[in-house]
């Protein structure tokens, strides 16, 4: 029986984002936080892993984005390992 109540204090573009992304999963946001629980009481632990990113991971976040356009996976697995691979 859900009798008990969680409170927590955030941003509200924090909320609102994330009430958008959790209904285009299907699911509220006591949804969600009743998932994150549920995994702790499963897991004994924090259920995500948290890191802090080292200097490549920071120079890669920051570099730009390739515009490549792909018709196909194909022409992407091609691309990306060789027109060799791809047919194996």
């Amino acid at each position: 029986m859900k009798t008990e109540m969680v409170r927590a204090r955030v941003s509200s573009q924090l909320k609102h984002e994330s009430e958008e992304i959790l209904a285009e999963l299907g699911m509220s946001m006591s949804d969600a936080i009743r998932i994150f629980l549920s995994q702790v009481k499963l897991r004994h632990e924090f259920p995500v892993e948290l890191k802090v990113p080292n200097q490549e991971t920071l120079k890669a976040m920051q570099e730009s984005v390739t515009d490549d356009r792909y018709d196909s996976s194909d022409d992407l697995f091609n691309d990306v390992l060789g027109s060799d691979c791809a047919k194996n």
